[in-house]
């Protein structure tokens, strides 16, 4: 059974050294622990995901660059969320015409890493 996933939940990337925050903004009816629940269209960088510390990726044209400058030793960068597209996750109810997040759900970053949620932010409500 899913966890819901909510405003404050942690997520990580697989290129991230550290862990970032989902903000929750398309909705704010549904509440789960008494935070908003999550929909997969909460994907907006800075918006709605927050950093994930220092990005590791070398498709990361920053990281691409520091790491040439190093003479091709590994020089991560800030972080900059790039997420390609929604939330993926399946056999969730819907919240404001729009499936909820759940805490098997994946999201592509557009540097090559794959975000996943660590905490859903609450420890209450199942699907």
């Amino acid at each position: 059974m899913a966890t819901a996933v909510v405003a404050g939940a942690t997520v990580q990337c697989t290129m991230g050294m550290a862990p970032g925050q989902l903000l929750v903004t398309s909705q704010a009816m549904v509440l789960a622990g008494g935070r908003p629940v999550a929909t997969v269209t909460d994907a907006a960088p800075m918006t709605n995901i927050t950093p994930c510390g220092m990005c590791t990726s070398l498709t990361n044209p920053q990281v691409a660059a520091a790491t040439a400058a190093a003479l091709g030793v590994l020089t991560p960068m800030p972080c900059v969320p790039a997420p390609a597209g929604i939330w993926m996750c399946m056999g969730t109810p819907m919240v404001g015409g729009k499936p909820a997040l759940s805490t098997d759900a994946t999201l592509n970053c557009a540097y090559g890493g794959c975000l996943r949620i660590v905490s859903p932010g609450q420890m209450v409500v199942n699907y």
